[in-house]
């Protein structure tokens, strides 16, 4: 079975999986959202056509480490989540993996325009290597 990441933002979610041994992070896709109930039906039918047997969301904290309103809201959306696939869902800190993920554009000189589309899935993926490393330290 693999993870499946999510880097929850209020117009697209990235979305990134693991390869089946969990030690590589590969970027999947963006998904454009629409309604609640829509979203929450579309990561479950790529949850159940990529094999997935855990979900991670990243958790938007503030600089201090306290979890924000914005932090709040995907906390609850990770919990319909969990209650639509029947997945456990794992919140793990995102501080960072987005501008992570522009570094990585510009380390590669890819300017904004052109990295638009495809940042969300680039911090999905940061996200979900973070917690595959994560596990395997433990």
């Amino acid at each position: 079975m693999r993870v499946l990441s999510l880097d929850v933002g209020d117009r697209r979610i990235g979305l990134a999986l693991s390869d089946p041994t969990h030690t590589l992070a590969q970027a999947l896709e963006v998904l454009t959202r629409t309604t609640a109930k829509k979203d929450l039906e579309a990561l479950k039918k790529i949850a159940v056509d990529h094999d997935v047997g855990e979900i991670v969301v990243g958790l938007p904290k503030d600089l201090s480490g306290a979890m924000g309103k914005r932090g709040q809201s995907v906390a609850d959306f990770a919990a319909e989540i969990e209650r639509v696939t029947g997945l456990p869902v794992v919140l793990w800190d995102e501080r960072f993996s987005t501008n992570e993920a522009n570094r990585i554009f510009e380390m590669h000189q890819v300017n904004s325009k052109k990295r638009k589309p495809f940042i969300d899935m680039m911090a999905a993926q940061i996200i979900l290597q973070g917690y595959l490393d994560g596990k395997k330290n433990q």
